[in-house]
């Protein structure tokens, strides 16, 4: 099928809040709407698509952030999940599906990042990653990381 190309004038800032033509988008519904059909192709190109139309869009980092670690207590001897939410109020076990990674700023800091799905990332917000920083614990084999859902995640 092809789409009609659009030009949306929607712009994502780094800090996870939705502009269309220059003025925010306040209400959730929108932006949930929104990130429903958000694509990233291989060109790192981020784009809106429906059966319809498809329209390429501005993300100045990553579209979504990570704004809550919830630890969900497992039954038994398990270790907890850890639960990541982001802006829009989708959650996230952390673990192999959704692992952490960081990036390089300007600043040379290391920012932490969540894979959500195809291709789609989350900034982790400085007080979930300080949060994060808090539950790390060494393995057997001497690498830093928390546990997740039985999973070890080595934060690299």
């Amino acid at each position: 099928m092809t789409h009609k190309l659009e030009e949306f004038d929607i712009h994502i800032a780094s800090d996870g809040r939705w502009f269309h033509q220059g003025g925010e988008i306040k209400r959730i519904e929108i932006i949930k709407l929104f990130a429903s059909v958000l694509s990233l192709d291989n060109s790192g190109k981020y784009w809106l698509k429906t059966p319809a139309e498809k329209g390429e869009i501005t993300v100045e980092d990553a579209p979504f952030i990570i704004v809550q670690l919830n630890i969900l207590k497992s039954i038994g001897n398990k270790k907890p999940r850890l639960e990541m939410v982001d802006n829009i109020g989708r959650n996230f076990i952390l673990g192999s599906s959704h692992s952490l990674f960081f990036k390089n700023h300007r600043k040379k800091e290391q920012i932490p990042y969540l894979n959500l799905y195809d291709g789609l990332t989350a900034k982790i917000n400085r007080p979930v990653y300080y949060q994060l920083m808090d539950m790390i614990t060494p393995n057997a084999q001497g690498n830093l990381g928390v546990w997740s859902a039985e999973e070890f995640v080595i934060l690299k």
